[in-house]
């Protein structure tokens, strides 16, 4: 059964009675709402994991190293069996290093912990990136004597998600998902998680009541280019704020509404960060980030949209940005057509009120995806409603991606959104249109025709590119030998090719 911190609701309760019916009895109803609270507890907590992480370097000195490539998020597990410890080593002392090392042992005493949440049967769990970052050794568990060592499947630094892969075979409980777009403030809200690690040997979670304390809150920060304003999600005025009991363990903890659904991913590292202590903080389950999750469940890396745009700071209560920087070769410039001084006013209908909402809204749209966006021109003095397709957000930091699939590798190449070339190298200008290389294999007929990352395709076969979608839907049509046209950085003309047998 779940730890309920349930406080002193229930007397909390009977005095705000009077807003229900004159005759109806304040016992019955408390009972009722206690009745389902349990319901919901006992319908998410067998989803709900507790995450052990370590950091350690010993695993790879003493002969069980991550079975994968850096990158990759093969971390593998632990067979204290197959321990390799150096000559000389006592076997008491072995067994210490044993008790470090195993993060399996009851005894073991972790390092790094967290919590997480079972999305899918066959073994994904979701929790936050900086739970596990870095990690070279991930063990969970979870209620009911199920527990295993962990793979990461994807992982997100901008969104500050990751989605694990337990290595056992075991089918696993997964939570209902809800949405969180529809919450109000005062809603009432459950959390379960971890905290102090305290399901570290049974696995149970502790449950917290309360409410939503208030939406999209935000860290202030002042105004920027897009291409610079590489921050994580919840600095653009994200998360939701509840007076949930949050402490160290909670984050990858689960934010549940009266049904027992997943709304929300509670974090602590975000409410550290925002200098806000009252209550914690979640990461919500709402359309943008459904679709960031629904890319990490894939395993692929998300593709942030980008328009090619930036904003002078606001000091008016209108609605709507002004325009004040527009790339050159992005959607903005040339799908959109937007002009410095032009007002973006919403997106897809939904309004848009300052900067840190357009960045927030275009970004959780993905790369690829085409948005509407209502436009005042300021020239023409009049609004109007353009479309643009979005290119791709560049995000540095370590991002995992167990699946090519969104990407396969061409005759020994990888391509991507030709838009990070600016972002990346910003004195560049205009973003050149065509498919950036990002990747050669050693050995292959892309590195035999010498491709080299960085460079940009422009027509495949005399057909121009413009996106990665359109490349390899061009070349998977082609089983002999085929011809790329290269953007030429330089003064040469024509532009050069080379030739894939």
């Amino acid at each position: 059964m779940a730890r309920l911190h349930f406080g002193g609701f229930c007397s909390l309760f009977l005095v705000c009675s009077p807003v229900f019916a004159q005759d109806a009895d304040p016992v019955a109803q408390a009972l009722a709402l206690q009745k389902t609270t349990q319901k919901a507890i006992a319908a998410a907590e067998p989803s709900i994991a507790c995450i052990f992480v370590s950091r350690s370097d010993s695993y790879r000195h003493f002969g069980q190293p991550p079975t994968g490539p850096e990158g990759t998020g093969k971390l593998g597990g632990f067979d204290p069996h197959l321990i390799r410890p150096p000559q000389g080593m006592s076997e008491e002392e072995k067994k210490d290093l044993i008790r470090k090392l195993d993060l399996a042992d009851p005894q073991h005493v972790p390092e790094a912990f967290g919590s997480g949440v079972v999305i899918d049967p066959a073994g994904l769990i979701l929790t936050n990136y900086h739970v596990v970052r870095d990690a070279t050794k991930i063990f969970v568990r979870l209620p009911g004597n199920k527990a295993s060592y962990a793979d990461i499947h994807a992982a997100d630094p901008r969104s500050d998600l990751a989605v694990l892969r337990v290595l056992s075979q075991a089918v696993l409980p997964a939570v209902a998902l809800g949405d969180a777009s529809k919450l109000e403030r005062g809603q009432f809200v459950l959390s379960l998680a971890n905290p102090f690690a305290a399901g570290f040997r049974d696995g149970q979670p502790s449950a917290s009541f309360g409410i939503v304390s208030n939406l999209r809150r935000r860290i202030l920060s002042g105004p920027m280019r897009e291409e610079e304003r590489v921050k994580p999600l919840y600095h653009y005025g994200l998360l939701l704020q509840t007076d949930v009991r949050l402490n160290v363990g909670c984050s990858g903890g689960a934010l549940l509404n009266l049904r027992g659904e997943l709304i929300g991913l509670t974090t602590a590292f975000a409410a550290i960060q925002g200098g806000e202590t009252p209550g914690g903080f979640a990461l919500p389950l709402d359309q943008g980030m459904r679709r960031v999750l629904a890319a990490l469940t894939r395993g692929e890396e998300v593709d942030y949209g980008f328009l090619g745009v930036g904003f002078r700071e606001k000091n008016d209560p209108n609605p709507g940005v002004s325009i004040d920087f527009v790339t050159p070769g992005s959607p903005a410039d040339l799908e959109a057509r937007l002009r410095v001084q032009d007002i973006i006013l919403a997106v897809d209908d939904v309004p848009v009120e300052d900067s840190d909402d357009l960045f927030l809204y275009l970004g959780t749209h993905l790369a690829g995806s085409k948005v509407k966006l209502k436009v005042h021109r300021s020239k023409a003095r009049q609004t109007s409603t353009v479309t643009a397709t979005l290119a791709k957000f560049y995000v540095p930091g370590k991002k995992i991606a167990s699946s090519t699939g969104q990407r396969p590798y061409f005759r020994g190449l990888r391509v991507d959104y030709s838009s990070l070339v600016t972002q990346q190298a910003p004195g560049m200008g205009r973003i050149p249109s065509g498919v950036l290389v990002t990747e050669v294999q050693p050995g292959s007929v892309a590195e035999q025709a010498k491709l080299r990352p960085g460079e940009i395709i422009t027509h495949v076969n005399e057909q121009a590119v413009t996106s990665p979608a359109s490349f390899y839907l061009a070349v998977n049509k082609i089983a002999g030998p085929v011809e790329f046209s290269l953007y030429h950085f330089g003064p040469q003309d024509p532009a050069p090719k080379v030739v894939l047998k």
